[in-house]
């Protein structure tokens, strides 16, 4: 059975190859990539309150955020679940709820 995670990144990889882009999407220039949406996803925030943010835009940026992630994880030959359930697992050891909860104190602060 295919994951939708799969199916996104069989799209991704769809759009990209009809374009001949791969060439471009090695690992350094995808990671530029994601720093340079998150920059564009940060500006629809500047100087503003974040209520006042237009959603479409945050949701256009984000999305870039995310194609550029997915294809840089399969660059790399990363699991997408894999890593992110690892992820969560080392931030839940590092950030116990009985220390954590309801603070934003980094994890060697706690």
């Amino acid at each position: 059975m295919v994951s939708e995670i799969e199916t996104i990144i069989s799209q991704l990889i769809a759009f990209r190859d009809a374009r001949e882009w791969e060439q471009f999407h090695n690992p350094k220039d995808l990671a530029i990539a994601i720093s340079a949406e998150a920059g564009e996803l940060l500006e629809c925030f500047l100087w503003k309150n974040a209520e006042e943010a237009n959603p479409e835009k945050i949701r256009e940026e984000l999305a870039d955020v995310l194609a550029f992630s997915f294809l840089l994880a399969h660059r790399c030959g990363f699991d997408i679940k894999e890593i992110m359930m690892d992820k969560v697992r080392k931030n839940g050891e590092k950030y116990p709820v009985e220390k954590a909860k309801g603070t934003a104190k980094k994890y060697d602060e706690l």
